[in-house]
């Protein structure tokens, strides 16, 4: 007894469903449902070993309204002798050590970025004006970076 019940649950299913999707018959009127929408005349293709027409036009993209646009980065001026440092500016006093990987310069833990490299040598007690940036990548692994606006020999 189950078995014509079943049969016929989807005997009905399949109808609704061919009844639903399949209105491509001759005995159209012209007009579209708003779900239709137009018809794909070509599709680009993605196929990597289907061969690439070279004369066949390029797509293009429309520009997006509102989307971003590329901002030049502004430049901080120059900290030297005679110009004050910049705000939160921070000044610590040490020897300069080395750092363990090439090129990088500690002093009193913090990490020596940039500056006057004719002052900050290795083993100069030197006084650095900057700003402490612990959030700034690096790749000499070891002191908090500290981004130097002056240095002097002490």
């Amino acid at each position: 007894m189950k078995t014509p019940r079943m049969a016929l649950a989807a005997l009905v299913v399949c109808a609704a469903l061919s009844a639903c999707g399949g209105q491509a018959g001759g005995d159209r009127t012209g007009t579209t449902s708003p779900s239709e929408g137009s018809p794909v005349t070509s599709s680009p293709s993605t196929d990597p070993a289907e061969p690439v027409d070279p004369a066949a036009p390029l797509p293009t993209v429309p520009p997006t309204v509102g989307a971003p646009t590329a901002v030049p980065p502004t430049k901080r001026p120059p900290v030297g002798p005679g110009r004050p440092p910049g705000p939160g500016a921070t000044t610590i006093t040490g020897t300069v050590q080395p750092g363990v990987e090439p090129n990088c310069l500690l002093v009193d833990g913090y990490q020596l970025i940039g500056g006057p490299r004719d002052v900050l040598t290795v083993g100069a007690r030197v006084t650095v004006t900057g700003q402490p940036q612990p959030d700034m990548m690096t790749t000499c692994q070891q002191g908090t970076p500290f981004v130097v606006e002056s240095a002097k020999r002490a």
